[in-house]
């Protein structure tokens, strides 16, 4: 945006006729003016040219105004202070330019603006004095929609290793003319290997359709939005009580061992000179917006906000260490198209973020070792296995390797098994020392889950400082916990686990405390629906989630969408069991038929699922009355 600012004696304009199709709406007394003394701002508007320009250019208007001792401000469009750029298109500079009047308006100045998109003939008497005539550019610079960081990782070189707690040896890596990876025994270790390949390639596009899509769309979990960005998605009730029981069994966890929870904004100043320092060293794309103030960021983390509050607070080395938690919904990354795959990689998501401020390394790394058994235990709750689930990668700089390699083999020995290290030979990133717990998919790919990182910049660029014993101020370290990664990446793991199961010749199925249904009740007719509503009854006020099958079907038929429907508990209803106390539960995951009290049942139930949290069914009790929503 170009500007020439000119105090003036008076200013006479004379509309002459269109200068483009559409023209700002003139007014009769727009048409031929006289206007006395007043500060004129010929403006010429860029392509490039946002609401950020418009504040900026309006501080500079209001600077001269306020030197000048002007209240009256003339606003003039004049293209021909473009100079050959490519002028905004008319809608935009419309736009813009009244925004610019509101700004000013705003401060108390009287304003008058001159018709866009005319020819005129103008005739002006400029003040002779020092201040009377100024130029100005205004120009912001783009904001970068790729980090420098993202940048830097496509073309960072990595030793990759090996590490086993067993040998207590470093197995260096590399693929011969063959694409075989060599330099490790991966016969016991498939999946492990199949990271490695993944990491070491670097491919991250999905050619073909990972299977957990067929089965969220099925189980009316979730689905594609056309009407959104790629990569957001929209969950249906079945979906959306999964994701709440998720989120409450992580933060419930969190808030046990310690945590404070907090909520910041989702949005952030992309000029801001702490985040934009910050954007440059996290490997991730931003969704950039517009409003009316200024640019902004979708956060793709809690870690600004969380930051930011941190910064204006006042810390003792005796509050540390000291965790805040937040479950952001949502955090955004732009990620590329050809890698959105359904729930694995989403442009909107929920993520548990965690940080830990920590005095000195010695206390960051008892801290990180407390927090990876945390987080083994939220995910075992959520039936993943850091055993026969997970494969951990390790990505360390290399000085800190060498200083710290006594404590980098005590965390080897809490996984129990080889994993993938990753060395860099010098630091790029903020951290220098990081884990990931990854799944691997049916397609092969590896997910990242849980991860936690050891921080050793963000408390300088932010200002967040301690007092020491000896009260001098202190930066501290940052440690930044995942516990569980997304909550939509921990439904994909769920759902890829299943069919994994299911290639194996095992039903699939999700933890029974995640079940959308946990009791299918099936009567064999119309004739034991009064009995059948009877134990619905009994066994919601047990808070378990059960459903009745009331529709006119053969039970065969009902037991075979409750089956599809991944039921883990159907009960069969007939003439047997009203006369008997005993009711027939067939149990899907071990396929068998028992014949139990109502008690029995309930109680079996109820010991599955005491830990967890609850929540009511999410659709109709009776399947006559349950709507589809595929």
């Amino acid at each position: 945006m170009n500007l020439l600012l000119l105090h003036s004696d008076k200013l006479f304009y004379k509309v002459l006729k269109k200068a483009v199709k559409n023209p700002e709406i003139l007014k009769d007394h727009q048409k031929e003016v006289k206007l006395p003394q007043g500060l004129v701002v010929f403006f010429a508007l860029t392509e490039n040219d946002s609401f950020e320009t418009i504040n900026q250019a309006s501080q500079e208007i209001l600077k001269v105004a306020s030197q000048l001792k002007e209240k009256r401000i003339i606003l003039y469009p004049y293209v021909h202070l473009l100079f050959g750029k490519k002028p905004a298109p008319l809608k935009k500079a419309l736009e813009l330019k009244k925004r610019l009047a509101e700004i000013l308006k705003k401060e108390k100045k009287e304003v008058i603006e001159v018709p866009f998109g005319f020819y005129k003939t103008f005739e002006i008497k400029v003040k002779g004095h020092p201040l009377s005539e100024l130029s100005r550019v205004i120009e912001v610079k783009e904001a970068p929609k790729i980090s420098l960081a993202l940048k830097k990782e496509t073309i960072l070189k990595s030793n990759w290793f090996i590490f086993d707690p067993k040998t207590k040896k470093e197995y260096p890596l590399k693929f011969n003319k063959k694409n075989q990876l060599i330099g490790f025994d991966f016969s016991n270790y498939k999946n492990l290997e199949k990271l490695a390949r993944y990491e070491m390639k670097k491919k991250r596009t999905v050619d073909i359709e990972p299977p957990h899509i067929k089965l969220m769309q099925k189980l009316e979990i979730a689905d594609y939005e056309k009407g959104s960005d790629p990569g957001c998605l929209k969950f249906f009730p079945k979906g959306r009580l999964i994701k709440a029981l998720i989120e409450e069994w992580v933060t419930k966890n969190m808030l046990e061992a310690g945590a404070f929870e907090v909520e910041t904004p989702v949005m952030y100043d992309i000029c801001h000179p702490a985040l934009k320092k910050y954007l440059n060293r996290f490997p991730a794309r931003q969704y950039l917006i517009e409003t009316p103030n200024k640019t902004v960021f979708l956060r793709f983390a809690a870690c600004f906000g969380q930051f930011l509050m941190l910064s204006e607070a006042r810390l003792s080395y005796k509050n540390l260490p000291f965790w805040l938690y937040e479950l952001t919904r949502y955090s955004f990354r732009v990620e590329q198209r050809g890698e959105l795959a359904g729930l694995r990689r989403l442009r909107a998501f929920s993520m548990p973020d965690c940080h830990a401020f920590c005095k000195n390394l010695n206390e960051a790394k008892k801290e990180i070792l407390k927090r990876f058994l945390l987080s083994k235990k939220i995910q075992a709750g959520l039936g993943l296995n850091l055993k026969n689930d997970f494969e951990i990668a390790l990505r360390l700089v290399r000085s800190f390797w060498q200083e710290n390699k006594k404590f980098v083999w005590e965390f080897i020995e809490k996984i129990k098994k080889p994993i993938l290290v990753e060395l860099w030979q010098e630091r790029f990133f903020y951290f220098v020392f990081k884990y990931e717990w990854n799944f691997i998919d049916a397609l092969e790919k590896a997910a990242a889950l849980t991860t936690d990182q050891i921080d050793i910049e963000n408390a300088k660029n932010f200002g967040i400082k301690f007092l020491d014993k000896n009260l001098k101020e202190r930066y501290p370290l940052i440690l930044h916990l995942s516990p569980s990664g997304a909550i939509e990446r921990v439904i994909y793991a769920l759902l890829e686990k299943a069919y994994l199961k299911s290639k194996k010749g095992k039903k699939p199925l999700l933890p029974l405390w995640l079940s959308p249904t946990q009791v299918r009740i099936c009567p064999l007719s119309y004739k034991f629906l009064s009995f059948s509503k009877k134990l619905l009854r009994e066994m919601r006020q047990e808070k378990i989630r059960v459903d009745l099958d009331d529709r006119d079907l053969t039970l065969a038929k009902k037991i075979k969408e409750a089956e599809e429907a991944w039921v883990p508990y159907i009960l069969v209803v007939g003439p047997k069991e009203m006369k008997s106390k005993y009711l027939s539960l067939r149990e899907r995951q071990k396929n068998k038929l028992q014949q139990l009290k109502l008690e029995e049942i309930i109680k079996l139930i109820k010991t599955q699922t005491k830990k967890f949290p609850f929540r009511p069914l999410a659709t109709s009790e009776l399947l006559s009355k349950q709507i589809r929503f595929r």
